[in-house]
């Protein structure tokens, strides 16, 4: 069965008030998101991969000897992250859950040490990327960073927040200004009742 593009969790112009414009969302979501379903699913019509999930997908096709990765897992491995990216954001402003809280807290002293950490890893990404929060496998909760479309699901860790800082993401509304967009990201945008659900 063909991948098929989710409908954003809200209106395109529900986040324009917390920095991200209607003209962003039509990009990125209508035009990006949905040429990595539109290439994923022709990468794999016909090979092994073909009614496989996206992370058996993603799993069996990342290459961690080379940075430069191959058409399906690149593909694939962005419609993934891209279907995560628009769940963990939201116009409610839902504040942050005690859990969540006190996990960020155990893990990195305080969360504003988490949110400092979280935006040097993105503004530090080079070229594009993603910036995470995960659960590693040993169960601490870590931020790391990936290049292009590498994501935690690679290494076998829980992804609890990601944010994309491939220049579509950011550039109609920030232009070059990628931490400031990052900060505006923890500040308005993350649903953080998201997140916590994701610590499982």
């Amino acid at each position: 069965m063909a991948f098929s593009l989710p409908d954003l969790p809200y209106a395109h112009d529900a986040l324009a008030d917390l920095g991200m414009s209607a003209e962003t969302l039509e990009f990125h979501h209508d035009l990006h998101h949905n040429a990595y379903v539109t290439n994923g699913n022709a990468a794999i019509a016909g090979t092994e991969w073909d009614g496989k999930s996206l992370e058996e997908i993603i799993v069996g096709t990342y290459d961690k000897s080379s940075v430069a990765q191959n058409g399906i897992f690149n593909n694939i491995s962005q419609l993934w992250n891209h279907n995560q990216f628009w769940e963990m954001m939201g116009p409610n402003g839902n504040a942050m859950p005690t859990e969540l809280e006190k996990a960020l807290v155990e893990s990195f002293g305080s969360v504003d040490e988490f949110k400092k950490q979280f935006c040097a890893a993105g503004a530090g990404q080079f070229g594009s990327g993603w910036a995470w929060l995960v659960k590693d496998t040993d169960g601490a909760l870590k931020v790391t960073k990936t290049e292009n479309g590498v994501n935690p699901v690679c290494f076998g860790q829980t992804t609890l927040l990601g944010c994309d800082v491939w220049e579509h993401s950011y550039y109609i509304d920030f232009r070059n200004k990628r931490p400031v967009y990052l900060t505006n990201f923890l500040e308005k945008l993350v649903n953080w009742e998201n997140v916590a659900s994701r610590l499982g």
